[in-house]
């Protein structure tokens, strides 16, 4: 098995690259979700660090949401010191969730209000696009085991997880999408904490359909302590069933199709043409049954522990879950 703590590539060893040329020589802020793992913490640094060498015609200033710093306030205010009031802000987020949608817009309208004179062009989380797939299908490509057909092996793909149901939603068609011609038995999806079903379940679902491999794929960016607990896990299963050749993969890391994504999105903040899709957010839902009221970045509290999320039992969670906070 091969569920050991996987390296951080650093950005001199990232693949070279070719970027498309930017339309203005705009400073680039991007939003972490923030860890209290070192490594975790410094692997968005390192990722900030990569990207910028890539193109130094603009500063790239990476900053976190929460659990770590330097926070957003900290990373409009060093934009600011270098003389800058027009800013692109890219939220380094797989999925648009509550941080996207909420916690990062109250803190820009917070620096706002601190300097009225700043001009914000908030652009697009990462979502479900083919640059990702194509990482994923290279990376399950390098996997392929001499002896254990891709029609005997299941993949387990592993999301974070939201108190979002739009979110949990674009995790299951990203799986599915990848599944799709890929020639592997099945895809079961699960997620390491907030929402069902939880990675120990996903084992069970596997084992279900008696595959002579599992191969888990951890859906995060970069490491940290839900990460390093996804490899824990992974190992506990691998004792429990060793009949079953149990791999795991490592989180994304720095990679070039990442940055080739982001340079998409930086220019669609640059060029005006940022398009979101709040079809299906339950705040958009929520607010289109009060009285028609426009889907807003309204003020809401910024919680930073989700810990009921976490305790709820399956029947609490489908009570809740559309609620609004």
């Amino acid at each position: 098995m091969s569920a050991a703590k996987p390296s951080v590539i650093q950005p001199h060893q990232v693949p070279p690259i070719q970027l498309p040329p930017l339309p203005l020589p705009r400073p680039l802020l991007m939003i972490g979700h923030g860890t209290r793992n070192p490594q975790g913490r410094q692997s968005l640094l390192d990722f900030a660090a990569a990207y910028q060498a890539l193109d130094r015609s603009r500063p790239v200033l990476p900053c976190f949401l929460e659990l770590t710093g330097p926070t957003i306030q900290e990373g409009v205010d060093q934009c600011l010191q270098q003389g800058y009031t027009d800013l692109s802000v890219l939220p380094i987020l797989l999925f648009a969730a509550r941080h996207n949608k909420f916690d990062i817009t109250n803190e820009l309208d917070r620096a706002r209000q601190r300097h009225p004179q700043l001009n914000f062009h908030y652009g697009r989380h990462f979502g479900v696009t083919p640059g990702i797939l194509d990482l994923w299908r290279s990376r399950l490509a390098v996997v392929d085991s001499p002896t254990i057909p891709r029609s005997e092996t299941v993949l387990l793909f592993v999301g974070r997880g939201s108190s979002d149901p739009d979110a949990n939603g674009e995790v299951c068609k990203l799986a599915r999408i990848l599944w799709e011609g890929s020639g592997y038995h099945t895809v079961e999806t699960c997620f390491i904490g907030i929402t069902y079903p939880r990675l120990e379940e996903g084992f069970q679902r596997a084992r279900l359909h008696q595959p002579q491999r599992i191969i888990v794929l951890p859906y995060f960016l970069f490491t940290g302590l839900l990460v390093e607990k996804i490899f824990e896990v992974t190992a506990q299963q691998q004792l429990q069933s060793p009949e079953i050749a149990i791999d795991c993969l490592p989180e994304m890391g720095i990679h070039p199709q990442l940055f080739s994504v982001l340079r998409e999105r930086e220019i669609e903040t640059q060029l005006g043409q940022v398009q979101m899709n709040c079809e299906m957010c339950k705040f958009r839902l929520a607010a289109s049954h009060d009285n028609g009221h426009s889907h807003g970045h309204d003020h809401h509290s910024h919680n930073h522990g989700h810990s009921h999320s976490h305790a709820d039992s399956p029947e609490v969670y489908h009570q809740r879950i559309w609620q609004i906070p």
